[in-house]
């Protein structure tokens, strides 16, 4: 006859399964969260570099100036002449934000013409992109 013990110890198990499904959830996480740090508004330039405070403005409307002059608000393709009326409704508000990222080989002139012409659409401020050196 065989007596058994009151207590059957068991071995402990690590189980991979879930710790698998819970690295998967936080890389999917991470991903998320570093995507949403870009700036998706705009189209990709060379940027000059520069010191400057980094500012979270508020749904900022991007007006980009290409190396070729050309110019884009958020991605739509814009010239001088329609900037004014593209602008005007996309503007949130008096105190709307434009963030100016002007290639480095854009014409200064450019750069400024389309300033010019988003002061006549009612934008007030702004913001000069610059790439942390």
């Amino acid at each position: 006859m065989k007596i058994r013990r009151a207590r059957d110890y068991r071995h402990g198990r690590i189980e991979i399964i879930p710790m698998i499904d819970v690295m998967f959830f936080l890389l999917v996480t991470f991903m998320l969260a570093s995507l949403s740090m870009q700036s998706l508004h705009s189209v990709p330039v060379d940027l000059p570099r520069g010191e400057a405070a980094a500012l979270q403005p508020q749904q900022p409307v991007t007006l980009t100036i290409t190396g070729d002059s050309q110019i884009y608000l958020d991605s739509t393709l814009a010239t001088l002449d329609t900037l004014a009326d593209i602008l005007k409704p996309m503007l949130q508000g008096p105190d709307a934000d434009v963030v100016v990222a002007a290639d480095n080989g854009a014409p200064a002139g450019t750069v400024v013409q389309a300033m010019i012409q988003a002061r006549r659409a009612g934008v007030e401020h702004f913001l000069i992109a610059v790439k942390h050196e």
